[in-house]
């Protein structure tokens, strides 16, 4: 419930954090190395805090101190002038108040910021180095947006209100707890009225703040739907256009935007609007202070010196009172994006690796299944009992209808899952017995899904092999049938691609990828439909470079396609999760089973 929230924009800043303390204490160990710059933090909000509140108290000395001076100067008939004894001393002393604080709020301004950002790096890195050990079936339950997410959005909601909320939290506790004090030490029913209009004015903020999430949690939605329609209407332009639905498009794009204006419109007013209305509130409060400060000083009850110090206390009090909520809420967002960011680190891991790792040399090639079972759901299981041998150097295909397990099949086979019961062998060696980087370097793989990162075409070749040589890569991408369209490039094989890689067509892509493979020329292959994005002229060139690729390589060829691998050695033929026929292409036909039927229906 919580992640389709964080999905669709629901709750937006109005998550609160389940266990507060548990997420405040794992923060706290985080930072453990840390620790000594939120003390000085500390020290530097208690002396920004104390100075910040004695700054006030000795103005009204100061202005006390020379209002009387300009008295008694005209009282004696002369103009009152400056000096070091009567003035200048007191100004210098007053600078060196406010600047000493200026100075203890920069430093705990300087040291918040390099906690929150040190904490933000180490959590990152701590997400950095828990994806790499997160299962296969982590990814399949989490959208890659929520990932994300919390690598990005939640950490840095975290730095700021680490750098803002918990600073002006602990200081705005110092500042109105002693600015009260004083205020109350100068004139209690002054201090009464002042307290009065700001708890009126904490009131309608705290409810015009939850309005206010709520309009902008609306806001938010509103904007996820336009930029999804236009980004639909972006990506299946071809589409739309082929089914004269442009104007139904357009449609739906200006009702998103008109629900986004009219939104943002309440979220707006709402921010605009109602701030500048609590301000007045407040002014109103200050303004009676004012008027009934002046009869007082009239009547000789208070001081100029002390008028002026208590409305910078009004102020200096005022200014952290209204903005309590947000305090709280900024902190209680920060800690539920903590939360989040502690949840995934929490995720359960792959198993360890094998304390005495067994090696695999000069791999031949040899797999076995042994009696695996495996299901994603324990409670129902996908494969009870499969077992087959694939011997080195033989070509093995795995047909099937969608759902039947073939890409299971090779993931079990690259540890990307844990079997649940039996075992895979290599060489005789059981997988599970070596670490994944040492069996995974033994296979190659071109899926049907092609992947391309940023960076040169050279560079995406030679990605399995950074230390090749350009002779090498151009070799594989010769070998791939790669080389006539690279060359073809503006920059040849140092044309730039980003990670969509939209610059090429798909069976370009492919291409490369299979020059990918053939340049790290592993002793195992795994073809997952790798010819499936390209044209029959091509994809019969490749056969032949494949051919030559797999000579005395075990393969293993996940087709549709039955025509591709009527000359594998050994045909798997799976559904729902086990194999219900095996056997090379003739006896398959033979026998008159499911494979029979698979292949007629593709030839009839």
């Amino acid at each position: 419930m919580d992640q389709e929230k964080r999905e669709t924009g629901e709750e937006l800043e109005l998550e609160v954090p389940n266990h507060a303390v548990k997420t405040l204490k794992r923060m706290w160990d985080t930072s453990k190395d840390q620790h000594l710059k939120l003390y000085l933090v500390g020290v530097s909000v208690v002396f920004y805090t104390l100075f910040s509140i004695i700054s006030p108290l000795y103005s009204a000395h100061l202005v006390d101190f020379i209002w009387n001076g300009v008295k008694e100067a005209k009282a004696a008939g002369r103009v009152f002038s400056f000096t070091w004894t009567s003035g200048g001393m007191q100004l210098l002393i007053m600078f060196s108040l406010y600047f000493i604080s200026w100075l203890f709020y920069t430093l705990q301004n300087f040291l918040m910021a390099g906690f929150a950002e040190r904490l933000n790096v180490r959590l990152r890195e701590q997400i950095s180095r828990k994806l790499s050990r997160l299962p296969l079936s982590y990814f399949d339950g989490h959208q890659p947006g929520e990932i994300l997410s919390q690598a990005v959005n939640d950490l840095d909601k975290v730095s700021e209100a680490l750098q803002t909320g918990l600073l002006k939290l602990f200081t705005s506790v110092g500042l109105v707890a002693g600015s009260l004090l004083i205020m109350f030490f100068y004139h209690v029913p002054l201090t009464v009225i002042f307290v009065c209009f700001t708890g009126l004015s904490m009131v309608l903020t705290n409810f015009f703040t939850g309005k206010t999430l709520k309009t902008a949690a609306r806001r938010q939605r509103a904007l996820s739907r336009l930029t999804s329609c236009v980004e639909e209407s972006m990506s299946g332009r071809v589409i739309i256009k082929s089914f004269n639905r442009e104007e139904e498009s357009r449609q739906e794009i200006r009702q998103a935007a008109e629900e986004l204006a009219q939104t943002a419109g309440q979220a707006d007013f709402l921010t605009q609007a109602i701030n500048p209305a609590i301000r007045f509130v407040n002014r109103v409060g200050q303004v009676l202070i004012a008027v009934i400060g002046g009869k007082l000083l009239i009547d000789g009850v208070m001081t100029v010196g002390a008028i002026q110090a208590f409305l910078q206390y009004v102020y200096q009090a005022a200014e952290p009172l209204t903005e309590v909520s947000y305090m709280i809420n900024s902190m209680q967002s920060a800690l539920a994006s903590a939360e989040h960011v502690y949840q995934m680190l929490d995720a359960q891991e792959i198993s360890p690796e094998p304390e005495r790792p067994e090696l695999v040399k000069d791999t031949e090639g040899g797999v076995v299944f042994e009696q695996v079972q495996f299901g994603y759901d324990p409670g129902r299981p996908l494969m009870k009992n499969l077992s087959f041998r694939a011997e080195p150097g033989q070509k093995i295909a795995i047909v099937g209808n969608t759902g039947a397990g073939k890409t299971t099949l090779i993931n079990l086979l690259m540890r990307f899952y844990e079997v649940n019961g039996g075992r895979i062998l290599l060489d005789g060696v059981d997988t599970a017995h070596m670490t994944r980087a040492a069996l995974r370097q033994n296979f190659g793989m071109v899926l049907q899904d092609t992947w391309l990162f940023s960076g040169t075409i050279a560079e995406n070749i030679a990605y399995g092999r950074p230390e090749a040589s350009r002779e090498e890569i151009i070799a594989a991408a010769k070998a791939a049938h790669a080389d006539f369209f690279i060359r073809t490039m503006p920059q040849g094989y140092d044309t730039v691609l980003d990670n969509e890689a939209e610059t090429i067509s798909a069976g370009q892509r492919q291409l490369l990828t299979i020059a990918r493979v053939m340049l790290c020329n592993p002793p195992v292959l795994i073809l997952d439909e790798a010819t499936s994005s390209v044209d029959t002229r091509t994809e019969m060139a490749i056969g032949k470079a494949m051919q030559t690729l797999m000579k005395h390589r075990t393969s293993f060829v996940i087709a549709h396609r039955l025509s591709t691998i009527v000359d594998a050695d050994l045909i798997l033929v799976m559904k729902d999760g086990d194999i219900i026929e095996q056997g090379n292409h003739k006896s398959l036909l033979k026998a008159g089973g499911v494979y029979a039927e698979l292949y007629n229906s593709q030839f009839a």
